[in-house]
């Protein structure tokens, strides 16, 4: 199977790259130390698998990269790499498209496995989450649909608010993303309308709480 790795980190996709060569079933074909880096490289080679660390520079999380990939290559299987056991993360990244979330401090053979079990169609998620999932879904699973951004916003504005939350001015956003300050500021508009929000203050703490910032 071919394998890309998508982690900010150069000694993490180092050492993870190894591990997986070493087995005789898969292949990492590239790794991309950001977000868009990582679309780009899925893009280019179509793996089977793509692991992809969630909290990631520049200002796109990892929640919105998945959605991206997901919706633009269905058939590469995604499977979550964080540091963080926090279960809003996980039901957030497996409503977005995610096959996977293992925790960093996984052994060996438990990555192996989850990418495994990736690849074969079925959905991994770590032990110690399990539990955590099943919680979740208890008790979130029927919230209403106004509750979740992901199916409020538009995946351009999914890609501005966390950028208006970070503190950057309209045109340092119209730079970044390559579209007009106008249209900056009506995407802003509309996020803050559809949000309900009056405020940038109110704007970052509604960032923060939907995990929708990089760490």
């Amino acid at each position: 199977m071919k394998v890309i790795i998508a982690d900010d980190h150069a000694v993490v996709r180092s050492g993870f790259s190894m591990i997986l060569n070493y087995q005789p079933d898969m292949e990492v074909v590239a790794t991309a130390a950001d977000g868009i880096e990582a679309y780009q490289k899925v893009a280019k080679h179509r793996p089977d698998v793509l692991i992809l660390d969630l909290s990631m520079p520049p200002g796109e999380s990892g929640l919105i990269a998945t959605g991206k990939i997901k919706e633009d290559f269905p058939e590469t299987r995604i499977l979550i790499l964080t540091m963080y056991d926090d279960e809003e993360y996980l039901f957030h990244v497996l409503r977005n498209g995610a096959n996977g979330y293992i925790l960093k401090n996984a052994p060996d053979e438990e990555l192996l496995q989850a990418v495994r079990t990736v690849y074969s169609g079925d959905t991994y998620i770590d032990p110690k989450m399990a539990t955590s999932l099943v919680n979740e879904l208890i008790t979130h699973g029927n919230a209403s649909a106004t509750n979740d951004p992901f199916k409020i916003l538009s995946k351009r504005e999914l890609e501005i608010l966390p950028l208006i939350a970070k503190g950057y001015g309209n045109k340092e956003i119209s730079e970044m993303l390559f579209i007009s300050v106008k249209t900056v500021e009506a995407h802003k508009a509309r996020i803050m309308d559809k949000l309900e929000l009056k405020s940038r203050p109110e704007l970052v703490e509604y960032a923060m709480k939907k995990k929708l910032l990089d760490f």
